[in-house]
């Protein structure tokens, strides 16, 4: 234990930003049991401490562990804090720890404790012999919006917009944004560099880290949570090449995994996979574990920065809606649609494009709009891309 709580105290020790994630607001802090999943490289980690500090708990009855560096059982380790006083206890890396379901629910319903835990996105809670969800509350962190890196690169402190907000009044709030910054110049930046906080460690080495997250998300995560031999875990590597350099609206099922050299079923799984992992965003897809109910009719990178690591040629097309994506699908539903690129809420249509993009395939359509890259603002329907990057 005292080998734990040294380690604890670096942790702790450890300088906390100021700034917090959108996630941050949503957690209900009254839950005995919280669970973080994400992506690794989002920031979980320094989300936990930020939650932990939020707590009126004294730090010497806090404790901070990760999973793929203790001897001990989680449980016995809550049993143990908690004899000496521990209030709350916080478990990073969780899918590390063996039996973690069990363990948590056993720490859960014997001992008085509260834990935070983090996790792989790829976690396979919901299949867990043991139910977590009458236990836990989860929340998934996601990639940094735009307007959130703009706060931790330059301490600009710009709200979050709602959807109907941008829709209705984007002139006005792109006017007023210009004046703090230059929308396209930073913009650029972002899509470079912005979409995982470690930027803030160095922006030259920053495609380096983001190659070796994909490598760990792959051959650690992936591998173990799924039990994937590393020769297969090669071709689901080939597989995220293969779909980079797969203009959306061209996507063939059968072409694919004929290129991959694998089935079709084992595509969906690895598709699933992918997805589960947060490398992919898959739009029109219904997974059943890892069966395929129905085909996708659009596959993406998750986030923008991947394309830089993942695609030798990349698509614009393909840039500009994964962007859109990755900001809209934390708060509103999002459809592919044959009229317009997708459709949001069951209401909204969107048709992504350059600066010149036209109402030609979206004329007459009730609430339609073009979503225009490289704008700093725009005019009637037609609403600048970067703008929704605000919304969370």
């Amino acid at each position: 234990m005292q080998k734990l709580v040294e380690l604890s105290n670096l942790y702790f020790s450890l300088p906390t930003p100021s700034f917090k994630r959108y996630l941050f607001h949503k957690i209900d802090f009254k839950s005995k049991l919280i669970g973080i999943l994400g992506q690794r490289g989002v920031g979980k980690t320094t989300l936990i401490r930020q939650i932990a500090q939020n707590y009126e708990i004294e730090q010497s009855k806090m404790l901070y562990i990760s999973a793929d560096n203790i001897a001990e059982t989680l449980s016995e380790i809550a049993i143990k804090f908690s004899s000496f006083g521990g209030e709350l206890l916080i478990i990073d890396e969780i899918h590390k720890a063996l039996n973690f379901a069990h363990e948590l629910k056993t720490i859960y319903d014997f001992v008085d404790i509260k834990v935070i835990f983090s996790g792989s996105s790829a976690l396979e809670i919901e299949n867990s012999k043991v139910d977590l969800s009458r236990r836990a509350l989860f929340y998934e962190l996601h990639s940094l919006s735009f307007r959130e890196f703009l706060a931790i690169k330059f301490g600009l402190d710009l709200p979050v917009l709602e959807l109907d907000e941008i829709l209705k009044n984007h002139q006005d709030i792109a006017q007023n944004i210009k004046k703090e910054f230059k929308p396209l110049e930073y913009f650029k930046l972002y899509k470079e560099f912005g979409t995982y906080p470690f930027f803030t460690e160095g922006e030259l080495g920053y495609n380096l880290r983001l190659n070796e997250i994909i490598n760990i998300i792959l051959d650690s995560e992936v591998a173990s949570i799924y039990n994937v031999d590393s020769d297969k875990i090669n071709i689901i590597r080939k597989l995220l090449h293969l779909l980079c350099a797969s203009v959306p609206v061209e996507l063939n099922i059968q072409n694919l995994s004929k290129e991959a050299g694998i089935s079709r079923n084992t595509l969906y799984s690895y598709l699933y996979y992918l997805q589960k992992a947060n490398l992919l965003e898959i739009i029109g897809a219904n997974f059943k574990n890892k069966k395929l109910l129905n085909k996708p009719d659009k596959i993406y990178l998750e986030n923008i920065n991947l394309y830089n690591i993942l695609c030798s040629d990349k698509n614009e097309g393909s840039l500009r809606e994964s962007f859109f994506i990755s900001q809209i699908k934390i708060y509103h539903n999002l459809k592919y649609s044959n009229i317009g690129d997708f459709k949001v809420d069951d209401k909204y249509i969107f048709e992504i494009g350059g600066k010149n993009k036209g109402f030609k395939q979206i004329q007459d359509v009730t609430d339609s709009y073009v979503v225009a890259d490289d704008v700093e603002s725009g005019f009637a329907n037609k609403i600048p891309l970067w703008l929704f990057g605000f919304l969370y």
